[in-house]
């Protein structure tokens, strides 16, 4: 963890004029601004990578339908907390959408599920957030999955972007600039606390064959939102061979609006605070056959 810090630390300070990375003992994210469904991010962390973008493209496969328990079975994780970023259940719904996943297993079945989805209102186009109505997905999910327990994080501080850079983006271009072809990864929560971001949508899944980069910038709806945005999910810092996706955060605030992060529009404003655990391993489960071409 020492050594991820100072990494982290001047790899930012590349990208944001105040930097500070240090290792603290997790907040309660359970308490507001987080709000999230277990209190840590310690506690056998791992990533899971599940479907992806290719299922999607170019006609959705409105059949992958995941189960938050069968994944953590296939994961060996028997009452995990899984959080992070996917597509929201649109077989529940009835639309597609962007799923902010915070979710806590229990025993008996039972599950303590504070996550939301963000779709588009097909009269007025305008972003909707709504709770997560249940514990299932589609499509694809990047989650972190640990025990949800109290203990040690990477605390990240960083504001007034001076680079070109995202934050999550940085975050992992720093660990790969560092450990090249060595697979480091990070999964948790970061708040945007001041400034504003620009957030995609998925609109609902397509009649007709989406082919191509051009025809899915269409398709999504994009927004600018405000803070606190709450943003979960996860980084991985090179991919050995099985189609990771190398970041995906997803964002919710308490001001009804949500989705997938892309990058603060203020950069002179923007101020972040996150909190991170090193995953020990990657699950990835129903891999695609076939990779976006482009």
């Amino acid at each position: 963890m020492d050594e991820v810090q100072k990494v982290l630390q001047e790899g930012l300070s590349k990208n944001f004029a105040s930097v500070h990375v240090s290792i603290v003992e997790c907040p309660d994210l359970t308490s507001a601004p987080f709000n999230l469904s277990a209190p840590g991010l310690c506690g056998n962390a791992k990533l899971v990578d599940i479907g992806g973008p290719p299922f999607l493209f170019p006609y959705a496969q409105r059949d992958k339908v995941y189960s938050f328990r069968h994944i953590a079975d296939m994961c060996d994780s028997k009452e995990p907390f899984m959080l992070g970023a996917g597509a929201g259940p649109a077989h529940v719904l009835g639309v597609n959408s962007e799923m902010m996943n915070t979710i806590k297993l229990e025993p008996n079945g039972k599950s303590v599920n504070r996550g939301y989805v963000a779709k588009i209102d097909k009269i007025t186009n305008a972003c909707q957030l709504q709770p997560m109505p249940c514990d299932e997905f589609n499509l694809m999910g990047n989650f972190l999955v640990c025990d949800g327990l109290p203990g040690q994080v990477f605390e990240v501080k960083a504001s007034t972007r001076i680079g070109e850079e995202d934050f999550s983006r940085c975050l992992k271009n720093s660990l790969k600039r560092y450990y090249g072809e060595k697979p480091v990864a990070l999964g948790g929560v970061f708040l945007i606390e001041q400034g504003k971001a620009n957030i995609h949508i998925m609109s609902d899944f397509s009649e007709s064959p989406i082919t191509s980069e051009e025809q899915v910038n269409q398709w999504l709806k994009f927004f600018e939102m405000g803070s606190t945005l709450v943003c979960l999910g996860e980084l991985v810092s090179h991919d050995p061979g099985y189609d990771l996706r190398d970041e995906h955060f997803h964002c919710f605030n308490d001001q009804g609006e949500g989705g997938h992060y892309h990058y603060d529009t203020t950069p002179q404003s923007v101020q972040y605070r996150g909190y991170f655990v090193m995953a020990h391993d990657v699950y990835r489960i129903d891999q695609p056959a076939h990779k976006l071409v482009w």
